[in-house]
């Protein structure tokens, strides 16, 4: 299939300027770019050679691994951390090994099924974050490197763009705000950008969904949906290390191209990593007695595995094997001969069936979600490379009438070269909300209300009279609604202040419900399905000049103060203001 370049948009820009998209995945990372010339149509590169793959041409992914020395100084990333030098060296000087350091960034709401298992711990004196930066600093000395000896005049172009370049970062359908924020300051910390506004402006975010439609429209997979928008939807799946990634979209426009989003994304933890985790623990209980049994062993046999039975096994019904040893490796009792650990289909066949079942599950709930719109799916990521993913994601959704497809261009790359395509292209043009949102507010005392009166202990006065109940919960947007990105949510309050001091830093919270469909009448602090989104701050001190006090129900003096929250939902990034007006001046 031919890149669907008409779908391209030439760069509105003044000047040369640089993107570079950083996907930093579970298991593995890669780099694309785009040097932006005003007026040309940017052409998406990505880096394809990396330290310790010098020997591999035109490799564009990299193990998302680092080793740290006793004092917590990075002494390697990336290929260099599999070289057998290295391996030896980091066993001999106890180097700490740091890897799946992406999942600690997860939401607490998002629980990791690791069958027991236990993250390794972080290297000495870093946090998640830290490490996570010290990773965005290596690919972008990586990207850095490759650029300048790659391109003509490559050290006048870096310099010439250097201290305005643009960021896009990717992450799981399921990070939020939060995870953003977290993602935004280990990329100050790795040196990406400076710790300022401007700095942090240069960042931006995509889904790792939306990131990987992006490249299926990149590399012509839309064309024949391009060609009969007939508004059918469809599924594009991102198959990672850590995550699937499901969402779902339709072609609401062609000329130019627009695309919605017509069901809430979706993201479970059930990508390729858990298959490993499962083969560990499985060969851990099968070679307990065997001398082949020992950590080093298992870890090994793990690896093997990931290497060669994972990647192409294919049929539950035919015997499988894990080459890990030698022809004189050898435990008939355990199944090992000639070096390889006999397993049958239906063994490995379980070792991926929670994944399956979960991503079949997910799948389905979209479908219901967008009302039976979808027709098709494209599967995408590392993970979708597995014949027996395909082959089981297509038996099991062709009742539903669903298409399952893969893009014969490298999937592996397709989140970093659709985060280009993402900041260049812009296809998407409304996204469903994930969940419920709003803010709280204080609700009149009713004593007829039994809700009302168990909760009378926390009642309260305003300085003018009435009688109010806290934690009553106002939802500014539901879930499952289409938000353009134009849209702005905007909701009007007032407040009563008894000292105009307090102004100086007048903050309001956002809350985040996650509890289905029916808006709750409170706010429940510490229930799983309530969180706080962020913290919405301003400085109202300019109004106390212009605001007229009153006597109170007690004779004390108070001040109104009218605001309003104005929140932006249809960006990848959540944004929200307080508005308020000042001597007849919108502020």
């Amino acid at each position: 299939m031919k890149p669907s370049g008409g779908t391209r948009k030439p760069y509105g820009g003044m000047s040369r300027s640089l993107v570079l998209a950083l996907d930093v995945g579970t298991t593995f990372s890669g780099v694309s770019y785009a040097i932006l010339e005003p007026g040309e149509v940017p052409k998406i590169h990505g880096v394809t050679r990396f330290p310790g793959q010098e020997h591999v041409a035109g490799n564009s992914k990299i193990p998302s691994i680092m080793y740290y020395d006793s004092r917590g100084k990075l002494m390697a990333a990336g290929a260099e951390a599999e070289n057998a030098s290295i391996v030896a060296q980091a066993e001999d000087e106890g180097w700490a090994r740091a890897e799946l350091f992406k999942l600690r960034l997860r939401p607490k709401t998002m629980k990791l099924k690791m069958n027991g298992m236990r993250l390794a711990p972080l290297p000495h004196q870093k946090n998640a974050v830290d490490v996570f930066g010290d990773f965005l600093s290596y690919l972008f000395r990586c990207t850095r490197s490759f650029i300048i000896d790659t391109h003509a005049n490559g050290p006048a172009l870096w310099h010439a763009v250097e201290h305005d370049i643009q960021f896009v970062l990717s992450h799981p359908n399921g990070w939020e705000g939060a995870q953003q924020t977290k993602m935004r300051r280990a990329a100050a910390y790795g040196g990406l950008i400076p710790d300022t506004d401007e700095g942090r402006a240069r960042i931006r975010f995509v889904t790792e969904g939306e990131a990987s439609l992006h490249a299926c429209v990149l590399n012509g997979l839309a064309a024949d949906v391009l060609s009969n928008p007939s508004g059918h939807g469809f599924i594009v799946a991102d198959a990672g290390g850590g995550t699937l990634d499901i969402s779902s979209y339709a072609i609401r426009g062609t000329a130019p191209l627009v695309i919605e989003e017509i069901a809430p994304p979706d993201c479970v933890f059930a990508g390729s990593v858990f298959v490993s985790r499962r083969a560990r623990a499985f060969f851990e209980v099968k070679l307990h007695s065997s001398k082949y049994g020992s950590a080093d062993s298992l870890d090994h046999i793990t690896k093997r595995f990931d290497e060669t039975t994972k990647r192409l096994f294919r049929d539950n019904k035919e015997l499988q094997f894990v080459p890990f040893g030698s022809p004189l490796d050898k435990d008939m009792a355990s199944g090992i001969r000639g070096g390889q650990l006999k397993l049958t289909g239906a063994e490995v066949a379980d070792l991926f069936e929670p994944s399956i079942d979960a991503a079949v599950a997910s799948i389905k709930a979209q479908i219901a979600a967008s009302g039976g719109a979808v027709k098709s799916v494209w599967l995408v990521g590392g993970f979708a490379a597995s014949p027996w993913l395909f082959s089981q994601l297509q038996e099991r959704l062709a009742p539903l009438h669903i298409t399952v497809s893969r893009p014969d261009s490298q999937t592996s790359k397709a989140v970093a070269d659709g985060a280009i395509g993402f900041y260049c292209d812009h296809h998407v043009s409304a996204r469903m909300s994930k969940f419920m949102y709003g803010v709280e507010y204080l609700r009149q005392f009713d004593g007829k209300d039994e809700e009302h009166v168990a909760r009378k202990h926390r009642l309260f006065e305003l300085p003018s009279g009435p009688k109010l109940l806290p934690d009553a919960f106002d939802c500014i947007l539901s879930r499952g609604v289409k938000v353009k990105e134009s849209t702005v949510f905007s909701r009007k309050y007032c407040t009563e202040v008894t000292n105009l001091q307090t102004l100086s830093v007048f903050e309001v919270e956002i809350w985040c419900f996650r509890g289905g469909d029916t808006i709750p009448k409170w706010i429940i602090r510490d229930a799983e399905n309530f969180s706080t989104l962020c913290y919405v701050r301003a400085d109202l001190s300019p109004l106390a000049g212009s605001a007229s006090s009153k006597p109170g129900k007690n004779g004390k003096m108070y001040w109104t103060i009218v605001f309003s929250i104005e929140i932006h939902f249809g960006l990848t990034e959540f944004k929200a203001r307080i508005k308020w007006t000042d001597n007849g001046k919108t502020k």
